[in-house]
């Protein structure tokens, strides 16, 4: 059973109420609601990966997206190299990604403790001790690990882009 979901524009939240009411709304109807969280900046083969598995885990997918300024801080100027309204239609043309809520915040905890997810899933390598672990647990969810897949980053994208460009491989367009 899918939560009923409305045009991107709309399952794009951005206020924690709204985030909040989804959360509440959901539950109220018997849905297990879960979460994952990222900045999805170069949609790739692993991130897909992951939403697969998170949306397999319950009945409403919320995703945490990091907003522009949150990217920045936390991986430099010269990202994200997506604006954040552009990633977040993208993870909503994804089947099984119901809402996507952007934050500001430098990690998740925040998103976690308001969205009280019945289940967040997290790359494995994180481990149970991640640092949203004790917001998901104190408001009564679990955690589901998942294992990466073997495929490129988005900075190993980023870099192939980049030494395939005539500026680099000597090559003319």
């Amino acid at each position: 059973m899918r939560f009923e979901a409305f045009d991107w524009e709309e399952r794009t939240l951005r206020s924690p109420e709204q985030l909040q009411a989804v959360s509440r709304l959901a539950k109220a109807q018997g849905l297990r609601v879960v979460t994952t969280n990222g900045c999805f900046d170069l949609l790739h083969l692993g991130h897909v990966h992951i939403l697969q598995e998170a949306a397999r885990q319950g009945d409403v997918l919320i995703v945490g997206l990091n907003s522009d300024a949150s990217v920045r801080r936390n991986k430099g100027d010269r990202r994200p190299l997506m604006p954040e309204n552009e990633r977040a239609e993208i993870l909503l043309a994804i089947e099984g990604v119901d809402y996507v809520y952007l934050f500001d915040e430098p990690t998740c905890v925040r998103f976690v403790e308001l969205a009280q997810p019945d289940v967040h899933v997290n790359d494995a390598s994180y481990g149970e001790d991640c640092v949203e672990g004790e917001a998901v647990r104190a408001g009564g969810g679990r955690l589901h690990l998942v294992e990466k897949i073997e495929c490129p980053s988005t900075s190993d994208v980023i870099r192939r882009i980049v030494m395939s460009s005539p500026e680099h491989s000597g090559k003319k367009p």
